[in-house]
C-alpha cells in the first residue's frame, strides 16, 4: 500500500502574479508525481487554499487538478486547514466534496457533550482514515479537549489520523514562538499521523503513537521561507508488512539565487547603483532571486530605492524579491537605540526638530483627539482644523514679539 501526504498547499497564497502561478504549476506537478508513482489513494492536511474564497480561475485550476486524480482512480482524503474556513464556518472543501473530487475525513458526532469522530474506509486498501481540522488562532485544541478517544484508539486494522495542529515536542527553533500543542492531545495507537500547519519537514515514529509527520508547505508561502527552504514538497510512505517507509519527494521547478546585500554608509539615492553592480546577470535567467537588503543607510528613505529599474534591468529573472526589514535609516536608527518608549520618541524627534516643544506638543495633542459620538465627519474635521490654526497663530504671534 502506498499513499501521498500533503500538506499546506496555500493555493492563491502569493501576491506576486508570476509566483502565484508557479504555486499552482507546484501542485500540478505534485498530482502528477503521485500519478505517475501510482500512489493508492492522497492525503491533503490542511490549507489545500490559502483563502476560504480563492479567485474563480485559482478554483477551476485546482478542479482539473483533482479530477485529474479521480480520472486515475486515486481518491483524495482532505481536512480543511486554518486557512481553508471563512468567518462563518463555510469552506470551499465542502464544494469539492460535493463534486465528488475529495471526501473530508474530519466527520463527527456529539455524543453526550463529546465528539466522536467517524472513520472513511479507503476502498481499495481496507485503511481507515479520520481526523480532525485546523482552525485559526489554535481554536481547534477545544475540539481536542472534548475528542472522545475510546473508538479511535479501539480500532483494528491499519488507521491514519489526519491533524492541522503545531506539536509542542517537535518544534523546531525557528517556530518556538508560535502556539502549539502536546502530542497527548492525539488518541494513540495509529499506524501514521498526517501533519499540517507547521511549515517544515518532520517524520518520526512515537512510542504509544506511530509515525508521526509533516511535509511542510508544498511551495514557501513568504520571502523568508524561500531564502530558507527553497523549495517545498511532500511524503510518500509505502506499508511493507509491519514496516513503513518514508520518501520526501521535493518539487523544485525554479532555481534560486540569494543575494544579502550591505548597504551600510550610503545614501539611499545610491543604492540602487550598489545592488545592480553586486547582482551578477549570468546568475540570475529564469531564477527566482531573492535580495535581502541589509545595514544602516547614511541617510534618505527607503522608499527612494526604485525596485521597478531592479526589476527592468534584470528581465531575465523569474521574479525579483526584496526583504528590508532588516535595513535602517541612521537618523532614526541612532533614536531607537536610545529610547524605549513613545514619549522618549517623541522629545527626541522634537529636538531634532529644532522646534519650541510646546508647539509641537499642543499639535500632537491636538491631532490625537478622538471623534466624539454623534460628531460627523465634516465637523471633526472643522474641529481640529481649528485647533491647529490657534496653535499655529500663537506660534507666530510669539515670534514677531
Amino acid at each position: 500500500m502506498k499513499f501521498a501526504h500533503l500538506a499546506d498547499c496555500h493555493i492563491g497564497g502569493w501576491s506576486d502574479l508570476k509566483l502565484k502561478e508557479l504555486n499552482m504549476k507546484v501542485f500540478s506537478k505534485s498530482i502528477q508525481t503521485c500519478i505517475e508513482r501510482k500512489v493508492d489513494f492522497v492525503l491533503i492536511a490542511g490549507d489545500l487554499f490559502n483563502t476560504a474564497l480563492p479567485s474563480i480561475d485559482l478554483i477551476k485550476e485546482t478542479v482539473s487538478e483533482l479530477k485529474y486524480l479521480k480520472d486515475n482512480d486515486i481518491p483524495c482524503y482532505i481536512i480543511p486547514g486554518s486557512h481553508d474556513y471563512s468567518p462563518s464556518g463555510k469552506t470551499m472543501l465542502d464544494v469539492l466534496e460535493n463534486a465528488g473530487l475529495v471526501i473530508n475525513v474530519a466527520r463527527f458526532d456529539v455524543v453526550d457533550g463529546k465528539i466522536k469522530l467517524n472513520f472513511v474506509e479507503d476502498k481499495k486498501t481496507g485503511i481507515n482514515i479520520t481526523g480532525l481540522f485546523g482552525k485559526k488562532g489554535g481554536l481547534e485544541k477545544g475540539h481536542y479537549a472534548l475528542l472522545d478517544k475510546t473508538n479511535l484508539e479501539s480500532k483494528s486494522g491499519k488507521k491514519i489520523f489526519m491533524f492541522h495542529t503545531t506539536l509542542t515536542e517537535f518544534k523546531p527553533e525557528h517556530l518556538a514562538m508560535i502556539s502549539s500543542e502536546p502530542v497527548a492531545m492525539l488518541p494513540k495507537g495509529f499506524d501514521y499521523y498526517a501533519g499540517g500547519h507547521p511549515h517544515y519537514v518532520f517524520n518520526e515514529f512515537r512510542e504509544l503513537y506511530g509515525y508521526i509527520a509533516y511535509p511542510g508547505a508544498l511551495f514557501p508561502n513568504n520571502f523568508v521561507e524561500l531564502e530558507k527552504f527553497e523549495h517545498g514538497g511532500f511524503w510518500i510512505n509505502t506499508f511493507k508488512e509491519d514496516k513503513l517507509i518514508s520518501e520526501y519527494v521535493p518539487i523544485k521547478l525554479k532555481e534560486i539565487k540569494k543575494y544579502v546585500i550591505d548597504l551600510t554608509g550610503i545614501d539611499s539615492n545610491q543604492a540602487n547603483e550598489v545592488i545592480i553592480k553586486t547582482i551578477k546577470s549570468e546568475d540570475i535567467l529564469d531564477k527566482i532571486i531573492l535580495l535581502r537588503l541589509v545595514g544602516t543607510l547614511n541617510s534618505g528613505k527607503l522608499s527612494d530605492i526604485n525596485f521597478r529599474e531592479i526589476i527592468n534591468t534584470f528581465s531575465g529573472a523569474y521574479s525579483i524579491l526584496k526583504n528590508s526589514s532588516e535595513l535602517r535609516i541612521k537618523e532614526f536608527d541612532e533614536i531607537g537605540q536610545i529610547t524605549d518608549s513613545v514619549e522618549e520618541v517623541e522629545e527626541k524627534l522634537i529636538s531634532k526638530l529644532e522646534k519650541d516643544s510646546d508647539f509641537v506638543k499642543n499639535l500632537i495633542s491636538i491631532l490625537n483627539v478622538e471623534k466624539l459620538d454623534g460628531e460627523k465627519n465634516f465637523d471633526f474635521e472643522d474641529r481640529i482644523l481649528k485647533d491647529c490654526y490657534k496653535v499655529l497663530k500663537l506660534e507666530n504671534e510669539t515670534k514677531i514679539h
